[in-house]
């Protein structure tokens, strides 16, 4: 079950992380292909690959797995991407049991294909499956199942600069029954996008709405888990703030509406013009991002005052309004890392002029990922 502090989650996710895992060769037998698929034409293909719009074109196979009270989890395989067939009765459409992940593969320039931090979403799946009464599996298992995807759709894989086969792995309670209670059966699957750049366009600064209206998670709720309803909760406030002209919505904490928390997907950082940089601590009700904490870590590693603290939002904003802040930003699997130009609400509307640390990090990450810089903490991973 879960285990530990709030704010230890972090330091504990990057330490399972750290854990060496075996190649990708070694791995990738464990879900073996089964079923024959119709590959696209090469034209089809092509028209696919040609307009990378996140989230919206799939690969031709994904990766499946079965997980019962009997046998725990079996039926491991690479099958064609389709429909499912589930029962009306299946308990994540009553109840919500479901937990996901999502990552990325990137082409390098020699042709080879990469992952980031796959350990550290393997722990995170497994702390949110904690979190939501659901079966944990083994971050072998985890990685593996991304491998035997990638390897089996390594064509989509596409190879401009910004783009990626974006991973989406998840799990939920398919067994048919009415009744509050954990599952006694559950699917497991990973499904592949080529994806582009997340905002249409692309890093440019973005505009938040911060509402007081809506809280996305309280205390004690499944706001560190990555889970379906958390999203869910951040649509109505998402809608109302692109009604007033904002492309993401900011939430503040339930227990007092007075402090920072995070964006619907993505974790927030603010840039003081003395150089200090601070992002909201967890406290069980922010998700603890990878991208986050590889940020965290780079930040120090540049001689930045980084802290994980309580930001009360009259405090930034009157910081904002005396240009002691100047520049803030958003980070994430799907857009990495994105620049905050406008923070608003029913009381302020304010603008925030600089990107200059935004830009640097934001270079710094994208260069490791994409195999233009050394990776001197071993944060990729080899897929093929």
């Amino acid at each position: 079950m879960a285990h530990g502090e709030p704010e230890q989650l972090g330091a504990r996710l990057d330490e399972e992380s750290a854990r060496t895992l075996p190649p990708a060769e070694e791995l990738a037998s464990r879900f073996p292909r089964t079923g024959e698929v119709t590959p696209l034409s090469e034209q089809q293909w092509q028209q696919c690959m040609s307009d990378l719009k996140f989230g919206s074109q799939f690969s031709e196979h994904m990766a499946a797995a079965t997980w019962t009270p009997q046998a725990g989890w079996h039926d491991l395989q690479i099958k064609p991407y389709g429909p499912l067939s589930v029962s009306p009765a299946a308990s994540v459409l009553h109840y919500g049991q479901e937990i996901f992940e999502g990552m990325k593969a990137y082409r390098h320039a020699d042709g080879s294909v990469w992952t980031f931090r796959p350990g550290y979403n393997a722990a995170r799946f497994n702390d949110s499956a904690d979190r939501m009464a659901m079966p944990r599996m083994d971050p072998e298992d985890f990685v593996a199942s991304l491998v035997a995807l990638v390897r089996a759709d390594q064509r989509w894989v596409p190879t401009e600069p910004g783009t990626a086969l974006y991973l989406r792995p998840f799990m939920f309670a398919s067994e048919g029954f009415l009744g509050v209670r954990s599952a006694h059966e559950f699917t497991y699957l990973v499904i592949a996008s080529p994806v582009g750049p997340y905002f249409t366009n692309g890093f440019a600064p973005v505009s938040i709405w911060v509402t007081r209206k809506y809280h996305r998670a309280g205390p004690g709720g499944t706001g560190a888990a990555k889970t379906g309803g958390n999203y869910a909760s951040s649509l109505l406030p998402q809608a109302e703030a692109s009604e007033r002209g904002f492309e993401q919505v900011c939430f503040l904490d339930a227990a007092t509406a007075q402090n920072l928390e995070e964006l619907g997907g993505m974790n927030v950082f603010v840039v003081g013009r003395d150089g200090r940089i601070r992002t909201p601590k967890l406290t069980g009700t922010i998700l603890a991002g990878g991208t986050r904490s590889a940020i965290l870590t780079l930040l120090r590693e540049d001689g930045y005052d980084v802290s994980e603290e309580t930001i009360p939002l009259e405090e930034l904003v009157a910081d904002i309004q005396s240009g002691k802040v100047q520049e803030m930003f958003a980070c994430g699997t799907a857009a990495v890392v994105a620049p905050i130009g406008r923070l608003g609400s029913e009381e302020f509307d304010l603008h925030l002029p600089s990107t200059t640390v935004t830009t640097k990090i934001y270079e710094r990450l994208t260069a490791i990922q994409n195999g233009t810089a050394e990776d001197t903490h071993g944060w990729m991973y080899r897929i093929l």
